[in-house]
C-alpha cells in the first residue's frame, strides 16, 4: 500500500514539473520587448522562436543522458540548462549585459532543449510507475504543460504586472525550484507489483477525480489567469492556483480511505463499465495474436501487419471487390493499409509508410501552425491595437490548450459507450484551426481575436497530447520514443517556414509605413500586417485537415478490427 501511495506522489510531482516547464508558451509576452532591446527585425525575432522549437530536434540527447545518469541528475541538468538559457536572456533584456544576436540565438536553443529534457523525465516517470495505465498518466500530466503560460502570467502579475522581462527570470528560476520540490518523491520511487482487478478499478477512480480537478484548475486559470488587479489580489489568485496544484496529493488518500467502506457503497460507485479500457501494450499484443490466428485459419498467403491491395509489398493481401474498378481516391485510401494496431515499425520502415507522411502533414499543418501562432501573439495583438491585452490572449490560448489536452483522453473514457477511431478524433480536432484563421482574416475586432485564439489553442492542445498515443497505436508501442521524435521534427521546420512567412508579410507592410518605430526595430500597425498570413495559414490548415481525413479512412479498418476482437474477448 505504501508503494501504491508513493506512485501517486510521483504523478503529482510530474504534474508540477509539466505545469511550470512549458516556458516556450510565454514567448509572446516578452517578444516585443526583446525585439526592441536587440533592435532586430520581425524575421530575426522569428529565428529566436525557431531556436526554442529546435530544442525538440535535440530531444534524443535526453534519452542518451538517461543511459549514463540517474533520472534525478537528468532532471537537474534540464533545470540548469533552462536557468542559464533564460537567465542570461533576462540579463540581456534588462540591458545589464550585451550579447551578440548569435549568442542570444544559442541561449534560446539551450532553453528549448531543457523543455524536451523535462518532458523525457516526465514520460519515464509515468511509464515506470503506471505500467497498466500509461495513456491516462501521460495525457493527464502532459495536459498541465498547456497551463504554464497562464501560471506565469499570474506569477508576473503578482510581482509586477508592468514588467514583461519578468517572464524570463521566472522561466529561469521556477523550473529549478520545482525540480528541488519534486526531488524527494522521485528519489523514493516504489517497487510496484502487478495490480489486482480491484486495484485497477481504484486507480481508474483516482484518474477520474484527478481529471475533474484538472478541469476545475483550467477554469480557474481561464477566469483569473490574466487578472491585472492590484498586487495583493494577484498574489491571492496565484496562491489559489498553487493550492489547486497541491490538492491532488489528497485525492489518492481519499480514495484509499474509501476502500475501507467499499462493502457498504459498492453498488453506488461501480466502474466495471465506465469506459476505462485503453489501447495498451497487452491489448495490442492480444490483437496481433488474434489476427495471426484468423489469417492462419483462413489460409492467407502472407502473414504481415500491413494490408496491400496488390499483395506485393509487406501486407496481408486483400482482393478488390469483384466488378469494381479502382479510382484515384480508392487507390490512395486502400493501398498498403494497416491491418492491425501496434505493429512495430523501425525508422527505415516508418519513413516508407504513406500513413506516416499523412500523419506528419496533418501535424505539420495543424498543431505546429497553432504553436507558431502563439509565438506571434504579441505582434498580432500589437498590430491590431490590442497590445495591452497580450497577457489576456496568452492566458486564453494557454487555458484552451490545456482543455484540448484534457479532451484528448476523452475517447478512452467514453469508449465503452461510444467508440471512434483515434485518427477520426484527430480529424475532428483539426477542424477548428482553419475556421479560426479565416475568422481572424475576416475581422480585426477583439472578439474575433479572442475567439480565434481560443479555437487554435483548443485544437493544437488536443493534437499535442494525442500524438503520443496515435504514434504508439499506428507504429508500435515499443518504437514510440524513436518514431515520435521523428514525427516532431516537423515542429522546428514548421516554426521556421510559417514564422518566416509571417515575418516577411509583417516587415513588408511595416516598411510601407515609415512612421511607426520602436527603438531600432520597425513596428507594423493595422490589419494588413497579418491578413495575408492568416489567409495562408488557413489554407495550409485545410491541407492538414484533408490529410488527417485520408489517414482516418485508411486506418479505420485497423481500429474497427481491433475493437471487434477486443469486445469479442471481453464479452
Amino acid at each position: 500500500m505504501a508503494g501504491q501511495s508513493r506512485k501517486w506522489m510521483i504523478l503529482v510531482a510530474t504534474i508540477w514539473i509539466q505545469a511550470f516547464t512549458g516556458t516556450n508558451f510565454d514567448f509572446s509576452a516578452y517578444s516585443s520587448t526583446m525585439k526592441s532591446v536587440l533592435g532586430i527585425s520581425q524575421v530575426q525575432l522569428n529565428y529566436l522562436a525557431v531556436a526554442s522549437d529546435m530544442g525538440k530536434v535535440l530531444g534524443w540527447s535526453s534519452g542518451m543522458a538517461l543511459m549514463y545518469f540517474p533520472l534525478s541528475v537528468v532532471l537537474f541538468m534540464a533545470a540548469f540548462m533552462g536557468f542559464i538559457g533564460y537567465g542570461l536572456q533576462w540579463l540581456v533584456i534588462r540591458q545589464i549585459i550585451t550579447l551578440p544576436y548569435f549568442l542570444v540565438f544559442l541561449l534560446c536553443l539551450l532553453a528549448g532543449c531543457s523543455i524536451c529534457w523535462f518532458n523525457t523525465v516526465c514520460f519515464v516517470l509515468c511509464i515506470k510507475n503506471f505500467p497498466s495505465s500509461q495513456p491516462l498518466a501521460i495525457s493527464l500530466t502532459v495536459s498541465f504543460n498547456g497551463v504554464s503560460a497562464a501560471l506565469y502570467t499570474l506569477a508576473a502579475n503578482a510581482i509586477n504586472s508592468s514588467s514583461t522581462s519578468l517572464y524570463l527570470i521566472l522561466n529561469a528560476v521556477i523550473p529549478l525550484f520545482t525540480s528541488f520540490v519534486a526531488l524527494v518523491p522521485i528519489l523514493r520511487q516504489p517497487s510496484l507489483d502487478p495490480l489486482p482487478p480491484e486495484g485497477v478499478r481504484r486507480d481508474s477512480l483516482i484518474f477520474l477525480l484527478l481529471n475533474i480537478l484538472a478541469v476545475l484548475t483550467g477554469i480557474y486559470l481561464l477566469l483569473f489567469g490574466s487578472s491585472t488587479s492590484d498586487s495583493l489580489a494577484a498574489r491571492l489568485l496565484f496562491g489559489g492556483a498553487i493550492f489547486l496544484l497541491i490538492f491532488p496529493l489528497c485525492i489518492p488518500g481519499i480514495v484509499y480511505a474509501r476502500a475501507w467502506f467499499h462493502h457498504t457503497i459498492n453498488s453506488s460507485f461501480r466502474l466495471d463499465g465506465s469506459g476505462f479500457i485503453l489501447v495498451d501494450v497487452d491489448d495490442l499484443e492480444l490483437h496481433k495474436e488474434l489476427i495471426t490466428r484468423e489469417a492462419s485459419s483462413q489460409g492467407n498467403r502472407v502473414i504481415d501487419p500491413l494490408l496491400s491491395r496488390n499483395g506485393t509489398a509487406n501486407g496481408i493481401s486483400r482482393s478488390n471487390k469483384s466488378g469494381q474498378s479502382e479510382g484515384c481516391c480508392e487507390t490512395m485510401i486502400g493501398k498498403d493499409q494497416l491491418a492491425m494496431l501496434g505493429e512495430e515499425h523501425s525508422a527505415r520502415v516508418l519513413v516508407r509508410r504513406m500513413d506516416f507522411w499523412l500523419y506528419y502533414v496533418a501535424y505539420f499543418c495543424g498543431g505546429t501552425i497553432g504553436l507558431v501562432y502563439s509565438n506571434n501573439l504579441g505582434q498580432i495583438a500589437q498590430s491590431l491595437g490590442h497590445g495591452s491585452g497580450v497577457s489576456t490572449l496568452l492566458t486564453l490560448y494557454s487555458s484552451f490548450s490545456f482543455f484540448g489536452r484534457l479532451l484528448s483522453a476523452a475517447p478512452d473514457y467514453i469508449r465503452a459507450k461510444f467508440y471512434f477511431a483515434r485518427t477520426g478524433w484527430l480529424t475532428i480536432a483539426l477542424l477548428p484551426t482553419p475556421i479560426a484563421f479565416f475568422l481572424l482574416a475576416a475581422s480585426g475586432r477583439a472578439a474575433a481575436l479572442h475567439a480565434g485564439t481560443a479555437l487554435i489553442g483548443l485544437s493544437s492542445g488536443f493534437i499535442f497530447a494525442a500524438a503520443v498515443s496515435i504514434t504508439s497505436e499506428l507504429f508500435g508501442p515499443n518504437s514510440v520514443s524513436v518514431n515520435h521524435n521523428i514525427l516532431i521534427t516537423n515542429i522546428p521546420v514548421g516554426s521556421l517556414v510559417y514564422g518566416v512567412l509571417a515575418a516577411i508579410v509583417y516587415d513588408s507592410n511595416a516598411n510601407s509605413s515609415l512612421n511607426d518605430f520602436t527603438s531600432d526595430s520597425v513596428v507594423c500597425m493595422g490589419r494588413s500586417c497579418y491578413f495575408l498570413t492568416f489567409v495562408w495559414w488557413g489554407c495550409i490548415s485545410v491541407l492538414g485537415l484533408v490529410s488527417s481525413l485520408i489517414l482516418f479512412l485508411r486506418t479505420r479498418h485497423a481500429y474497427d478490427h481491433f475493437e471487434h476482437h477486443r469486445t469479442t474477448q471481453l464479452y
